[in-house]
This record gives structure tokens, C-alpha cells and sequence, in this order.
């Protein structure tokens, strides 16, 4: 399993003072609202910000940080990624996870067969698409329904899915 999970993506700054525009890569953007730290991945190695102010803008989060107080110290960090340590993660409910847990699983069908390895998970309005890279159908697309996913065992890294009628 992960340590980190990813929150969000710095696109770019806001204002001269040393915000930035983040967009959310959580389910949940209101999550900024209570976090105190962040990790900041530079790509060459990783830092730790303490978040001072948090406002909310369409769909993006605007952060300002603790100690980086001007737009030249934040333009380095546009595309940089910001993610928080497991235990500062939100609680999940009963059948949620984590997308970082389950990216990589196997995935095999209620018959016992091994079906092909998870690779994405696109969110949809509706529901969750699973994208399955199969050996032999190619990528498939399966719909996060209860018909077709009937179980994801995140400690064993297996998804076991019903293939419905159409879906290959």
C-alpha cells in the first residue's frame, strides 16, 4: 500500500502573494479545509508545507502556505503534485479505498480465472469505470456496480468481477 496519497496538482499562482491554484485529486475537495500539512514532491526530492489559508475557486483549491509569502518563491512549483501521509488521509467508509491501493490489482471472474490487472479508475457521474488491461480482450471497460464487482480484497490485491452480458 502507499504511505502517500495524492490530493492534488499545483497548476499555477494566484495573486502575488504566494498562493497557488491546486487542482483537487480527491473526491473530496473540502478535505483542504482540514489539513494543517502537505508533502511537496519538486520532483527531486519532497517538502513539507504547513497550509495557512484555503479558499475555494470553481473547481480548483487555492492554498496559501505558512512562511512562502511572494509569487516568485511558488512559480517553481506549478505541475508539482501535493500529497498527505496515510494517517492524515480521510477516513474511509465500509467498501471504500483508496484508488492508489487498487491500481495494479489482479482481476480475475467469479469462475476463478485471472482476467487482467486494474490500470485506471475513471469517475464517471454516475458510477466508477474500472479500465482492466486483459491479455486477451485488451483494455476493458467495467462499470463499479454491485452486478459486476462482487468483491475487491485490497490486503490480497484482487478484485473479483461479473463480466455482464456486452462488457467483452
Amino acid at each position: 500500500m502507499e504511505k502517500m496519497l495524492k490530493v492534488g496538482v499545483i497548476t499555477t499562482t494566484h495573486g502575488i502573494r504566494g498562493e497557488v491554484k491546486v487542482f483537487p485529486t480527491t473526491d473530496d475537495p473540502g478535505r483542504f479545509k482540514m489539513l494543517k500539512h502537505v508533502i511537496l514532491d519538486t520532483g527531486k526530492g519532497t517538502m513539507q508545507l504547513e497550509i495557512e489559508q484555503v479558499k475555494f475557486f470553481k473547481r480548483l483549491v487555492i492554498l496559501k502556505f505558512k512562511g512562502i509569502d511572494n509569487i516568485n518563491d511558488v512559480e517553481r512549483y506549478k505541475r508539482c503534485e501535493l500529497f498527505v501521509e496515510r494517517e492524515n488521509a480521510v477516513p474511509l467508509e465500509e467498501g471504500e479505498y483508496f484508488v492508489a491501493d487498487m491500481i495494479g490489482m489482479d482481476v480475475q471472474t467469479d469462475d476463478g480465472v485471472l482476467f487482467g490487472t486494474l490500470k485506471d479508475v475513471i469517475e464517471t457521474g454516475a458510477n466508477d469505470v474500472y479500465a482492466i488491461a486483459s491479455p486477451v480482450h485488451g483494455e476493458v471497460l467495467v462499470p463499479a456496480i454491485r452486478e459486476c464487482v462482487l468483491d475487491i480484497d485490497i490486503e490480497q490485491g484482487m478484485m473479483t468481477i461479473h463480466l455482464m452480458e456486452g462488457l467483452i
